[in-house]
């Protein structure tokens, strides 16, 4: 099932975008366009893309996530930068 990966990245942005609920469409070609849901219509808002790049596309969409960061990922990236200047 190579839906998979699209449907996981649309769901993803549904759960950062509180305000807007987005929808999959995949087509007869196997190609992926995102829709949002307005007033119970559905409003194309990408083009018919294949499915690495409308995962890349979906992901880059909408509020990013914080990644969260340990005390260790911290000290390591401070590391790395100190290593670097040398």
């Amino acid at each position: 099932m190579r839906s998979t990966r699209a449907t996981a990245a649309v769901a993803r942005l549904n759960n950062r975008s509180k305000e807007h609920y987005y929808v999959l469409t995949q087509t007869g070609a196997g190609l992926f366009y995102l829709s949002e849901r307005i007033d119970e219509t559905n409003k194309r808002v990408s083009e018919a893309l294949p499915l690495d790049d409308f995962v890349i596309f979906v992901d880059a969409m909408g509020p990013q996530a914080v990644r969260r960061m340990t005390k260790n990922d911290v000290a390591f990236a401070k590391q790395l930068i100190k290593k670097t200047e040398q």
